[in-house]
C-alpha cells in the first residue's frame, strides 16, 4: 500500500528556505508570489492491506521519526 506523508512547518515557525526562494522568485520578477513555505513529502510503500492499521503505523512513524512535532505538522494520504 502506498502512503504519502506531507510535512510542513507550523505557522509562526521561521522558514529561511522559503524566504530564500521567495526572494529568488521576486528577483526573477515573479512578484505575484506573496509568501513561500517549504515542506517535504515522504512516500512509503507499506506491506499492509488494512488502511486503518496502516494509518496508525504511519502516525507512529511520524511521531517518532519522520516529523519534528514541536515545529512541524504532518498529514497522511492514501492515493487511489
Amino acid at each position: 500500500m502506498k502512503v504519502i506523508v506531507n510535512i510542513q512547518l507550523k505557522n509562526g515557525v521561521l522558514d529561511p528556505q522559503g524566504k530564500a526562494v521567495h526572494h529568488a522568485l521576486s528577483s526573477l520578477h515573479f512578484n505575484e508570489v506573496s509568501d513561500v513555505r517549504i515542506g517535504k513529502q515522504i512516500i512509503l510503500e507499506i506491506n499492509e492491506n488494512d488502511k486503518t492499521k496502516a494509518q496508525q503505523r504511519v502516525q507512529v512513524m511520524c511521531e517518532e521519526l519522520l516529523a519534528n512535532t514541536v515545529i512541524e505538522t504532518y498529514s497522511i494520504e492514501f492515493p487511489a
